[in-house]
């Protein structure tokens, strides 16, 4: 006997659904039944995504660094980062070095007395937003062009002292407020551009995930944040599309959307125990397969205060 030859074995939304519906003890019957799995599915991936690192979400990303800048947008679907250096390059291009830069809290970056001093950045506090809009009552106060670097509205009520907003499709990051004026501003941010805005247009407040760096970047070489994210499920979709995951969780999404299913349909209930059993062990099946299989070397990092002899 010969063997298939392939290994592209997925299943799409609806046929996922249908076994999860099964497995639960009941067949799918009707366009309600799928759209209910649909948006159970997606809450799962969002638990997923607190129950650890999921290896194949992991993406590795670039920030180039911009003098006098020291905070910068991450992609949206960014969950959090889970390592980052600082990479320098020479001017010819030939030679680089990545350096270690240290993670702080908000309250670490807080206590930092001069946070416009310029260097090559040694610290970064990572902003966990959710990325968000929201309205403003402020709105432009004259027209702007693409590269004018104040703005002034009508009012700054509820603006941070400096952060980001939006007008239009253009991102915008301002260092501070004088008046109605905000400064300091670092125009088409998060991949936008920079575009001519008119008097009268709206303001709002983007909550961005975003990493902000200590000292500010200077202008003594080109400096990049060089990070890996750990970035969202993507979700469901209309039903086509096969699942955003490593063909290993098959049985874990078939088994967990089961469960969920059956968490709301009250005749199914007699077998929620046995249908979270069978879910957390598989889950449990793959996410100990889904890891890095490397040496682990630990180096302490020692630190002495004093003059004196150790």
């Amino acid at each position: 006997m010969t063997t298939t030859g392939t290994t592209a074995f997925n299943l799409e939304f609806t046929e996922l659904a249908e076994e999860a519906w099964e497995r639960a003890g009941r067949e799918m019957r009707t366009g309600y039944d799928l759209r209910t799995a649909r948006r159970s599915l997606n809450l799962m991936t969002i638990e997923w995504a607190n129950r650890g690192i999921n290896m194949w979400t992991i993406e590795t990303g670039t920030i180039t660094l911009t003098q006098g800048l020291n905070t910068y947008a991450l992609p949206l679907d960014t969950i959090d980062l889970l390592d980052h250096v600082i990479r320098t390059q020479a001017n010819n291009a030939s030679t680089q070095a990545d350096l270690s830069i240290t993670r702080i809290s908000v309250s670490t970056y807080a206590t930092i007395p001069n946070k416009l001093v310029q260097g090559r950045p040694i610290q970064v506090w990572i902003q966990r937003l959710s990325g968000e809009t929201n309205p403003t009552d402020s709105t432009l106060d004259g027209a702007i062009t693409s590269t004018d670097t104040t703005i002034t509205l009508d009012s700054v009520d509820g603006l941070a002292g400096s952060g980001f907003i939006r007008i239009g499709s253009e991102d915008i990051y301002y260092t501070y407020i004088s008046g109605l004026t905000l400064g300091g501003v670092f125009r088409g941010q998060n991949n936008t551009t920079a575009a001519a805005h008119s008097d009268g247009d709206a303001i709002f407040v983007p909550q961005l995930p975003a990493i902000t760096v200590w000292p500010t970047p200077d202008g003594s070489q080109q400096y990049q944040f060089v990070y890996y994210r750990m970035r969202r499920i993507q979700d469901t979709g209309a039903g086509v599309q096969t699942s955003d995951m490593n063909f290993r969780f098959l049985p874990a999404v078939a088994a967990g959307l089961a469960y969920y299913i059956a968490m709301k349909v009250p005749e199914l209930q007699a077998r929620l125990d046995m249908l979270k059993a069978v879910y957390e062990e598989q889950y449990k099946l793959a996410a100990q397969e889904d890891r890095e299989k490397a040496t682990l070397r630990l180096v302490p990092r020692q630190a002495f205060i004093g003059g004196g002899s150790m």
